[in-house]
Order: structure tokens, then C-alpha cells, then sequence
């Protein structure tokens, strides 16, 4: 998707808003209007689109602070279109969770969560990410639930099947160790106590 570097788009902004009213107000309506309206045009980009994109771009190639920097020249991410403003919460959330601060991603992707995602892959990706959360924190009924609503989403991306595959691996050795628990209760313990035999 073509996307315009964003200090590119706060000149054009400049360049049609201030050049352009200089413009009609020297030689007239027709000569500066194509400025303003490319300033007008620009602006409303920025308030509704944000920086999701770039930033999107940045946190593929790990670029964890420049995303979070880039993200932060966002006006303000309630004026976003919906699909825009789950995206921000998703990758502010993401950048939390790269930093190991568990609370704020969870407090991100819960708002995302909110605003509803728009595609079934990364809704899937979200459900996973706060499985995941959840089965950090032992919460695996939680986390159950967050995995049952992923497994209704139709997957098409690769890389959200393999952490289908993962998070599967990682709850089927829960549950065989949880029987394993289940099963050594009870039993009869080699080298035990014997019982004393009853006298005539």
C-alpha cells in the first residue's frame, strides 16, 4: 500500500494551507484554492489515518523504539478510523509485551479488543496474544476462552497458524502434566510404610 513519509505530509500540509491562502490572497480564488484543498486533504489523513502504517512497517523489522516514536505523532488515536485505532492499540500493546511489561500490552490489547478488529487473522493474532497473557498468569480458563474465540477465526497467514501450533504445544503439555499430578495421587509409593500384621 502507498504511504506518504509523514514529515513529507506535515510540509504538504504547511505548503497548502499557509502557501496556498498566500496564494488567493495575492491573485485570486483560482490560483491558490488547489493548494488549500491539497492542505485540507492532507490534514484529514494524518487526524483519521495517524502514523499506524509506518509504525506497522517499523515493528516488522523490530524497530520497537523507532514504532513507538513513530505511533506517538499520532494526533490523537480516538480520532482514528476504527480499523486504524485497533491497529495502535495492537502495536502499542506488542511493544509492551517485546519490553516485558505484561500489564500495559494486556491494558493495550484489551482496548483493541474493544474497537474490534478487522480482519479474522488478526483477531486471531489478538486472542492469542491474550491467551498467552493469561497462561502467564496461570489463568488457563482465561486463556482457554481467548483460544476457543481465535480457533473460530478463519486463518489464512502463516505465521498466525504457527502460533496456533505453539500455543496447542504448550497447552496439551499442561494438560498431560496436570493428569500426570492427578494420576500420582494416591498411589503406592515404593519403599512405603507396611501395614503391621494384625495379632492373634
Amino acid at each position: 500500500m502507498f504511504t506518504i513519509n509523514i514529515y513529507l505530509k506535515f510540509a504538504l500540509i504547511a505548503v497548502g494551507l499557509i502557501g496556498g491562502t498566500a496564494l488567493w490572497i495575492a491573485f485570486g480564488v483560482w490560483y491558490g484554492i488547489w493548494f488549500v484543498l491539497l492542505g485540507i486533504t492532507m490534514l484529514l489523513s494524518y487526524i483519521f489515518l495517524g502514523t499506524v502504517q509506518s509504525a506497522a512497517v517499523m515493528m516488522q523489522n523490530t524497530d520497537f523504539e523507532g514504532s513507538e516514536k513513530r505511533l506517538n505523532l499520532t494526533l490523537n488515536p480516538r480520532w482514528l478510523y476504527a480499523t486504524n485505532r485497533a491497529y495502535y492499540y495492537m502495536i502499542k500493546g506488542s511493544i509492551a509485551l517485546a519490553r516485558k511489561d505484561v500489564e500495559e500490552g494486556e491494558m493495550w490489547l484489551r482496548k483493541a479488543e474493544e474497537v474490534e478488529v478487522p480482519t479474522d487473522n488478526e483477531k486471531a493474532m489478538l486472542q492469542l496474544q491474550l491467551a498467552n497473557i493469561a497462561a502467564s498468569k496461570g489463568k488457563w480458563k482465561q486463556a482457554e476462552q481467548h483460544y476457543r474465540i481465535a480457533k473460530q477465526c478463519k486463518i489464512t497467514e502463516p505465521n498466525v497458524k504457527e502460533q496456533f501450533k505453539q500455543f496447542e504445544k504448550a497447552f496439551s503439555n499442561r494438560g498431560q502434566m496436570k493428569h500426570a499430578q492427578m494420576g500420582g495421587k494416591g498411589a503406592v509409593r515404593p519403599g512405603g510404610k507396611r501395614r503391621r500384621p494384625k495379632m492373634r
